[in-house]
């Protein structure tokens, strides 16, 4: 049985460029850095810098950072301010602020939790919506 999100990896084309967004821009804590390679942590997440040639995707996936209601406008401006593109408006409950690293991986802020979302849902449900 799984027990839990163990790490995330991603691809970068360059280790420095991609390490001051997660560390200096974002927050993450860094732990070590080689020259293809750095092991981050964001609280209790691994998360994982690899160098190699990055394929962005044109689908929805993404990775979605939760971040407090009271910060959320600090960190949103502050990522404005620095000129990183965003990808997509929200349209769905709770406030989120959807950008791309410097990879064109797709990231989110996100205000909110799978509570609000369901709670959301029953006011306003999508199609074909079943809970569980």
């Amino acid at each position: 049985m799984l027990k839990g999100l163990n790490h995330i990896t991603i691809a970068v084309n360059n280790l420095d460029e991609s390490f001051d967004f997660y560390v200096n821009l974002l927050g993450m804590t860094a732990h070590a850095k080689w020259i293809d390679g750095a092991y981050l942590t964001l609280n209790d997440l691994w998360f994982c810098l690899s160098c190699d040639t990055v394929v962005t995707s044109s689908d929805y996936s993404h990775l979605a950072f939760d971040v407090s209601a009271t910060n959320f406008e600090t960190l949103k401006s502050h990522l404005i301010n620095k000129k990183i593109k965003q990808w997509q408006v929200n349209k769905s409950e709770g406030r989120s602020f959807y950008f791309l690293d410097p990879n064109g991986h797709k990231l989110e802020l996100h205000v909110g939790s799978l509570s609000s979302r369901l709670a959301s849902l029953k006011l306003t449900p999508y199609g074909g919506l079943e809970f569980y």
